[in-house]
Formats: C-alpha cells, structure tokens, sequence
C-alpha cells in the first residue's frame, strides 16, 4: 500500500525568498511524524505546501500515492488532509457545536463516518459542555481542542497540526499530548509541527529537523532524544 504521505524535492518560494530547498520525506500509516526547527526554519511553510496555500515551484508531493503539489486547498482538502492551523483560527461568532457542524465531510473512501460532534465531544468532554457557547468566549485551551475537533469532523486521512501546544499551560498541553497518541492509536497519518520539543518527542514515531528550509537530520524519536549535538545545534536546547 502506498505511504499516507510523500514529500519528494520540494521547494518553495514567498515572491523571491526560497525558503524550502528541496525538501523531502514520507509519513507512514498510523505514525506520527514532527516537525522540529528554529523560528523561521520552514516547518510552517512545508504544512502551508502540503495542504496548498504555498505550491511548490519544484517537486512532488503525494497523498495516498496521489499527486495533490499545486491543487487547490479546498480540493486536497476534500481528498482527505485535515489541518488544524497555527493560532486555532475558530469562528468566534459560532456556538461550539456550530464550528464542528460547519467541517462536517463524509469520509473520502466512503468508509462509515468516523468523526461526528458526539465523537468528538467524547474525545473532548469540556466541550460538549461549552457546545452552545460561542467561540470566542472558549479558554485557549479549549479554543485548541475545538479546532483539533473541527478538522477531525472532515474525517481526514491525514492531519497536519501546526503547533497545538502554543500558549496553553502545561496541563492543557498533557490534554493535547494524550490526544494525539489516541488519534494515532486509531490509524490517523499525523504531521505535526511543534515548538515543544519534549512534548513532541514523547508522541512522535519519526523526527524530521529542518534548518534553513533544509533537512539536516532524520530519524525516530527514540534515536533524536540522546542526539544533544543535533538538538543543541538545531533547535538552542541546552
């Protein structure tokens, strides 16, 4: 069967700044693989490539063996990539409840729909009693388990989270690491895209290093965790 997710040379440009130089890994089925890095390093820019706000200029990326570089977001999307993005981005004005509803997709292989707002209120119990208030009155914390939630009612093949612990305090972030191993332990394709450095090697499978908007290193967690000349020199961990 074919990887969940493969990213073959990729580069990618804002106007004239290259910022991916030939970017290449692969996401297995039921792994989750993080994204570590300096500010500015280019993990942003390879999930914004991934799920189509950035098309690479050069090379391929493949969903499920599927050509998906340079479609539309709305189209790779609807082929099963889910994102929940950097900065939550919920619709402040909708209950809880109405936010999910509004990312509600059948699965893409016509499968039982996995995610619906009772499952996900079961993943997350805080918001079924928050479901009719509005958005922007949620804690951070529960702005984020929202926005995990709604790109989980698209019932993706693949998620992309682009740093879910960000501002959430220490026993929040708990609540996202045990999150997302049980999203794992369900089949899920994970990439995820972290300033925590030991939250995301607690939950990632394989660890993807990128500097520069080059890889510098790869490898499992488990390898990664006793590296500190590559941590120390790539990500300032003393």
């Amino acid at each position: 069967m074919d990887e969940a997710l493969c990213l073959s040379d990729v580069h990618a440009f804002y106007g004239e700044s290259h910022v991916l130089k030939g970017v290449s890994f692969s996401l297995q089925h039921n792994q989750l693989l993080v994204l570590l890095g300096r500010n500015g390093a280019g993990k942003t820019t390879c999930i914004n490539s991934i799920i189509g706000f950035l098309p690479p200029r050069q090379g391929e990326i493949h969903l499920f063996g599927e050509p998906i570089a340079r479609r539309s977001p709305e189209v790779i999307a609807q082929k099963g990539v889910g994102l929940v993005p950097q900065g939550r981005r919920i619709f402040p004005s909708l209950t809880v409840r109405e936010n999910l509803l509004v990312a509600s997709h059948k699965p893409v292989d016509g499968s039982t729909q996995t995610w619906g707002v009772e499952e996900v209120f079961r993943a997350f119990p805080q918001l079924r009693d928050r479901q009719h208030h509005l958005g922007g009155f949620l804690s951070g914390g529960e702005q984020q388990m929202l926005a995990i939630g709604r790109a989980l009612m698209s019932n993706p093949r693949v998620l992309l989270l682009d740093e879910p612990s960000e501002g959430l305090a220490p026993q929040i972030v708990a609540e996202v690491r045990r999150v997302l191993l049980a999203l794992k332990e369900r089949g899920l394709a994970i990439v995820l895209v972290e300033q925590n450095t030991g939250l995301a090697l607690k939950v990632a499978d394989d660890v993807v290093i990128l500097n520069g908007g080059c890889i510098v290193h790869e490898g499992t967690a488990e390898d990664i965790q006793n590296r500190y000349d590559i941590l120390v020199a790539n990500l300032g961990i003393f």
